[in-house]
């Protein structure tokens, strides 16, 4: 069951490329999160969706708006690749796929890879509340980031 405008959303731990634990309801007393879940790290697309988020951080942070990437790769993935593109957020490890799941962002077989997430970005305000939601069928396509900037501008 997807994760729809309008619902509560599902609270999580997981652990970051540092190892560390971040838990969502944590992150949201700080401000609004844009969770940004992505197929695999070092892929093309995922490396420039995940850059964009990194050239708009000021943009976010005067809105007090943290990103979180997830993907179910592992955090020692998730490390080189931060490393690799100086990401400067928080790269989460759902590695057991319950948090995909939980969203309803789980993609069974893209291209031959199985139980990976899809390319979706939910902004979430300080309350737990989805303010704006986009899964793409096509992992291909990026998310519109201009949608992301007005839901953020809207809480």
């Amino acid at each position: 069951m997807a994760v729809e405008v309008g619902a509560k959303a599902p609270d999580f731990t997981l652990p970051d490329q540092d190892r560390q634990p971040v838990t969502l309801s944590e992150r949201l007393v700080r401000g609004p999160v844009v969770l940004a879940f992505f197929p695999a790290a070092f892929s093309r697309v995922c490396t420039t969706e995940m850059c964009t988020f990194r050239d708009s951080m000021a943009d976010l942070k005067r809105v007090s708006a943290a990103v979180l990437g997830v993907s179910v790769d592992t955090f020692f993935t998730l490390k080189a690749w931060a490393d690799a593109q100086t990401l400067n957020f928080p790269l989460l490890s759902d590695f057991n796929k319950t948090v995909i799941r939980d969203y309803g962002v789980f993609d069974e077989d893209m291209i031959g890879l199985k139980g990976i997430a899809k390319r979706a970005v939910f902004v979430i305000d300080r309350s737990g509340i989805v303010r704006h939601r986009e899964a793409l069928e096509d992992a291909r396509n990026e998310p519109d980031y201009a949608k992301v900037r007005e839901a953020l501008a809207r809480i």
